[in-house]
């Protein structure tokens, strides 16, 4: 299994899927986040945070984004330890969000709000994946 760490989505084929109308009912994001030592902002701005430290300010944004299109989030926590399987290099952090659906996700991350904050997430991250999921049974 080869695992590929992603800022933003790639390929046009990805965009589009998301694009799609998706699972009904609501979606569960699983966030893998791999953070860089420093944060690098694309505009240049000089900086002392570290890689964490950007994502933090964007996180803190998004949970009080999130419930205006219905969101929550879940779960964070860091990574301690790998207790079965092999990769070569450990994620930092793990969080989990709630949307009612993948268009609510979408929307959200199509919003202003959302892209002023996104500044600090590629500032903060080497990659992450993001892994939609559904609630068995539901």
């Amino acid at each position: 299994m080869e695992v590929t760490n992603e800022v933003m989505p790639t390929s046009a084929e990805r965009i589009n899927e998301m694009l799609e109308p998706g699972p009904d009912g609501p979606i569960f994001m699983v966030n893998l986040l791999k953070f860089t030592e420093r944060a690098a902002h694309e505009d240049g701005r000089e900086t002392d945070l570290t890689g964490r430290q950007a994502y933090e300010i964007y996180g803190r944004g998004v949970s009080q984004l999130l419930p205006t299109y219905s969101g929550k989030l879940v779960f964070a926590g860091d990574v301690t330890f790998l207790m079965l399987g092999q990769v070569e290099e450990l994620w930092d952090e793990i969080a989990i969000a709630q949307y009612p659906n993948r268009g609510a996700l979408v929307a959200m991350s199509s919003s202003e709000e959302w892209q002023a904050l996104a500044v600090h997430r590629s500032a903060g991250l080497a990659g992450q994946l993001n892994i939609e999921t559904v609630a068995l049974g539901r």
